[in-house]
Formats: structure tokens, sequence, C-alpha cells
């Protein structure tokens, strides 16, 4: 007998406010023109911008560079080739630096997921720039070629209630201004 695994994902669903001034709820998300205003504020600063990436409820990330491990592969132009069953890291040609009243939630593209690519992301915090390093697996059983420049994540803003007390180069910082893949740090 085979068993069935299912894992849920709940956001709650936001309630319309009363006043008529949109949404709220237990969680909310900046749309489009929240980013701009909040760039505009210098709250969300992204560089290289490119308005092309801009989504509803976000920005793609596209990838600098590619560093497969276990073969010590670092690519940073043309096509990166991940081996099957391999883990692999991408860091973003953007540079991302949050103020202290947003922080963000990194999203795998779906159309990476399709191509057998699982990932763990997690939070930006408030206060944090640099570029980003994910870390995925090609869970494929075929390679997986990944093209410098293209869109590998979505960045999703998430307004913070009141300003952070301290940010994240102030509580931590350990990957404060990092450029290009970064594996970890002492």
């Amino acid at each position: 007998m085979q068993a069935a695994v299912l894992i849920l994902s709940i956001h709650t669903v936001p309630k319309p406010s009363s006043g008529g001034g949109g949404y709220r709820g237990d969680m909310a998300l900046l749309a489009d023109a929240d980013i701009l205003r909040y760039r505009a504020k210098g709250e969300i600063r992204i560089e290289p911008f490119d308005e092309r990436n801009l989504t509803p409820n976000g920005y793609d990330l596209s990838v600098a560079e590619v560093l497969t491990p276990g073969n010590d592969a670092r690519t940073t132009t043309g096509v990166a080739s991940v081996p099957p069953l391999a883990r692999f890291a991408v860091s973003t040609r953007e540079v991302v630096a949050l103020g202290r009243h947003v922080a963000a939630e990194i999203w795998l593209r779906t159309t990476w997921a399709r191509r057998g690519v699982i990932a763990s992301f997690g939070i930006v915090d408030a206060g944090f720039s640099g570029s980003l390093t994910f870390g995925a697996l090609n869970a494929s059983d075929a390679p997986l070629e990944i093209p410098i420049g293209e869109r590998f994540a979505q960045l999703v803003f998430l307004p913070l209630e009141s300003p952070a007390s301290d940010t994240y180069e102030r509580r931590s910082g350990t990957y404060q201004g990092q450029r290009g893949v970064t594996l970890g740090r002492p």
C-alpha cells in the first residue's frame, strides 16, 4: 500500500477593511505600486532594478552565479549545468537593501519547480543589504541548465506594523554586504 503525503502551506486570507482603504488581515503583501512607492521612499532598494522583473506582488530576482559544491563548478557567464541529484547554490545579480519598515520572503519561481528544482528559502530581515544566495537541489534525473541572467526566485515584500527596533546588520549581520555565492560564514 502506498501512502500519500500532502503538505499544505496555509496563509490567512485578508479581510476587507471597513474604511475602504484596502485589505487588512493577518498577512499583507506589497503590490507592485506599493513596491515602487517603498523604492521611492528608500525602504526598498534593488540594484540593478528592471521594471520587467516587477510582478503584481513581488520582484523576480535573476541569476548572477551558480556554484555546484560537489565538483566546485562555479559559473558566472553563459549557462551553468547542474548534474542530476546534485545540490547547488545561486546568487542574485541584484543587490537588495531593506529599510526598517519592510521584510521580504523568498519564493522559488514555479518554472524551476517544474524542472525538478527543490529549494528552501526564508525571510530577508529588515535592514539586510547584499546579494542573496539560495541553496537548491536538482531532484531530476537529468542535468539542469541554468542560464546566467535568468529569473530564478521571487521576492515578496511584507510591511512591518512598526519599524524594526534592531535591524539585521545590528542583530547578527552575518551575511550583510555579501556578493556572489556565500555558502556559510562563522
